[in-house]
């Protein structure tokens, strides 16, 4: 183990070694360490600057670190009404207390708001979520979003040049009608950022309230038939090519 910020032995920082077991989002990993929850070779560890090899013994909660699983990902189509968390202080419903049974412990890729629906992106690698959450990526997320009113399209096409809102610059989005039914709207919206509540914010900021928001795909992946509250797993030839080693092998027996 060492405690330098370079890893120059082919080790890798603990916070990612525990997202990459899938036991939880680096994020998390570094509020566990701060808790006193990590012992690296029989000592505490009380920050997340250090890096570990496969020669360190690694306890968390008490219990080996497991090695690195095999990396999966599946396409959930969340229904409205749950909380994108695996802790709600409200006590709402969350995703991860309604998945189908037999799934392993899973993060989302991003999120979607109580209210909204559509494709969520789940996986076990806690590393592989934090890259495909990154902006660099820059994988577009297209979504279908009902708003009372018609939107004029002078103003809808002003948005693929980008917004600014209270001091938030949004990115370029793309938007367009596909059609119109009694006093609302339905939307095709691309956007590649996906700040928190952007569509919402954007729309109600051309004067227009969302009623209903559905993300249909986010990069090369779509919800396609996919029924609320179920899920299908992204085979691991699609991951290689899509993601590009992303997909790790299975731990040796």
């Amino acid at each position: 183990m060492s405690d330098d910020k370079d890893d120059n032995s082919g080790g890798e920082r603990i916070a990612k070694r525990m997202a990459r077991a899938g036991l939880c989002s680096r994020r998390d990993a570094e509020r566990w360490i701060a808790e006193g929850r990590v012992m690296v070779n029989g000592r505490k560890l009380d920050t997340p600057a250090c890096v570990v090899t496969d020669a360190d013994v690694i306890l968390v909660n008490g219990k080996p670190l497991a090695g690195a699983a095999k990396t999966q990902l599946w396409l959930y189509h969340k229904p409205r009404g749950l909380m994108t968390t695996h802790r709600d202080p409200q006590g709402r419903p969350t995703v991860f207390d309604n998945l189908p049974t037999g799934l392993p412990r899973v993060i989302s890729v991003g999120r979607l708001d109580f209210n909204s629906e559509g494709l969520l992106l789940l996986t076990n690698d806690g590393e592989l979520a934090r890259r495909l959450e990154l902006p660099s990526t820059g994988w577009l997320r297209r979504y279908r979003v009902r708003v009372n009113g018609l939107p004029h399209k002078q103003h809808l096409a002003e948005l693929e040049k980008g917004v600014s809102i209270e001091g938030v610059n949004y990115g370029p989005i793309t938007a367009s009608v596909e059609r119109s039914q009694g006093d609302n709207t339905w939307l095709v919206i691309g956007l590649r950022e996906g700040k928190n509540r952007e569509v919402r914010r954007v729309m109600e900021h051309l004067g227009h309230q969302v009623s209903r928001l559905i993300r249909t795909a986010y990069g090369p992946f779509q919800l396609g038939a996919i029924e609320p509250g179920k899920v299908k797993e992204v085979p691991g030839k699609v991951i290689r090519e899509q993601i590009g080693g992303a997909q790790k092998p299975a731990p040796k027996k």
